[in-house]
């Protein structure tokens, strides 16, 4: 298996744990909760999230001419979570059909854009990408906890997905 397919199983896995996540709310209100000290919410995570791969990956990588709107990921409140739970379903087809075209060979040369002031490898971006994924994935497991106070896990992690 190449690192391409690695990291592209890996945000699979990611984005179906955060779809898992979002069921485990008991209602759309509970999802956009604000508990005190807690910055964001997990559909705030969810717009976040999308944004960045949809941008990064569909229209960087695979040419999908999204346009990110940055500022709405975090301003946009109170979308149910059938709606959320369709943009990461989009979210994961346009990742899974980016990596799937991408050349192998490209992982070696630079990401088409500058970040932060840097530019990076292809492959090392798309490794920073899927760990920016799971730390916030982390964010809305404890999001759901704290909202819910149930400690129950998703069965996040799971290594069948990433199973040949």
């Amino acid at each position: 298996m190449s690192s391409l397919a690695d990291v592209s199983r890996l945000i699979a896995r990611e984005l179906a744990t955060l779809r898992d996540e979002l069921l485990a709310y008991p209602d759309d209100a509970s999802v956009w909760a604000l508990p005190a000290g807690v910055p964001n919410s997990a559909g705030t995570l969810t717009l976040h999230l999308a944004g960045n791969l949809r941008w990064f990956v569909g229209a960087q990588l695979g040419a999908t001419a999204y346009v990110r709107d940055r500022e709405a990921e975090f301003a946009t409140r109170d979308l149910p979570r059938a709606e959320l739970m369709a943009l990461i379903e989009r979210t994961s087809d346009e990742v899974t059909r980016s990596l799937a075209a991408l050349d192998p060979e490209a992982l070696d040369g630079d990401f088409p854009l500058e970040v932060g002031g840097l530019r990076l490898e292809t492959g090392r971006f798309l490794s920073h990408i899927a760990s920016h994924l799971a730390y916030h994935l982390g964010q809305v497991d404890y999001h759901r906890r704290i909202v819910t106070g149930n400690a129950y896990s998703v069965g996040a992690l799971p290594l069948p997905p990433l199973a040949r």
